[in-house]
């Protein structure tokens, strides 16, 4: 029922640009593919959206930071393979991330919270490409250092507009919809 509500939800690999039904890909391909991967699943593009939501303290240090965080959860995956059996929950863990970040929003959790859940975003977004040749592997990850970054600078800069545009009370509401939708696709997940 909530996949028939939610129909954009994705299979695991099918927001790739490119699928990833085989994983002999061009170094154009790899990029592009790293490009789209965050930007095409919805649990990883609301997850960097929210961070426009959160309160930074030291702004220009955090994004650096989750870049960092998030490429070695993706470095990770190529060493340490998840195994198939648990890829669906591994991503619902992923989804359950936006749930943690609606607390951090709440103030209910600190910020240091959202740099386990970037790294588990990045071993997800690793692990797709397991297996593929140097050149479009380093490609890959050269897009989704790009894309991570061009969304991080987004969201800094229009993260204090958006706060005071929405105040306190539209703050509260965006943190119960990221929890929720958190819920919702982690619950459609681990019932498919």
């Amino acid at each position: 029922m909530i996949d028939s509500l939610l129909g954009f939800l994705p299979t695991v690999l099918a927001h790739h640009p490119f699928g990833m039904e085989e994983i002999s890909l061009s170094p154009l391909q790899g990029f592009l593919s790293g490009v789209g991967h965050p930007l095409l699943g919805p649990d990883h593009l609301l997850f960097l959206a929210a961070l426009m939501l959160v309160g930074w303290d030291q702004p220009r240090r955090w994004i650096p930071t989750l870049l960092a965080v998030g490429l070695l959860g993706a470095a990770l995956a190529q060493v340490v393979v998840i195994p198939e059996a648990l890829v669906l929950p591994t991503e619902a863990l992923v989804s359950l991330s936006l749930v943690v970040e609606g607390l951090v929003i709440l103030g209910t959790l600190s910020t240091g919270w959202l740099y386990p859940a970037f790294a588990l975003h990045g071993v997800m977004l690793g692990g797709t490409i397991v297996g593929a040749e140097p050149t479009p592997l380093v490609a890959y990850f050269i897009g989704l250092f790009v894309a991570q970054a061009v969304m991080l600078l987004l969201v800094r800069r229009f993260s204090d507009p958006v706060v005071r545009l929405i105040g306190d009370q539209g703050l509260r509401l965006a943190a119960g919809i990221w929890i929720g939708i958190g819920c919702a696709f982690s619950w459609s997940l681990l019932v498919a």
